[in-house]
């Protein structure tokens, strides 16, 4: 559970995490609300969410990412992108994001999960 005070005193806001480079924070709130609305796999999280308690919540985003066949391996803290990998072969976001979105049968826009 968060502990709301902690959250509001001590965390980066959301668009000063927006804007530090590779951002994998940033990576992994999107990765959650993508598989929410994809297929409920995962809760909606927010980057100050992941900052704070990212153990639990990226092996939660690895494994809707593992449930389309796709080896993510994310990178906790707030630099380094996330790696993902299709069959051995790594592959940008996008295209695994596709890749899912061919495995569920359910194609979305970015304004579809993004909210």
């Amino acid at each position: 559970m968060i502990d709301e005070k902690k959250l509001a005193n001590a965390a980066m806001s959301d668009e000063e995490l927006d804007n530090v480079a590779g951002g994998n924070c940033f990576e992994m709130s999107n990765d959650s609300r993508f598989f929410n609305s994809l297929n409920g796999s995962t809760n909606r999280y927010t980057e100050s969410q992941i900052y704070l308690q990212g153990d639990g919540h990226y092996k939660e985003i690895e494994k809707g990412w593992a449930s389309v066949g796709i080896n993510c391996h994310c990178h906790p803290g707030l630099v380094g992108d996330n790696s993902y990998f299709l069959n051995g072969k790594e592959i940008s976001q996008g295209e695994a994001r596709q890749h899912a979105m061919n495995v569920v049968g359910k194609q979305m826009t970015e304004s579809d999960w993004k909210y």
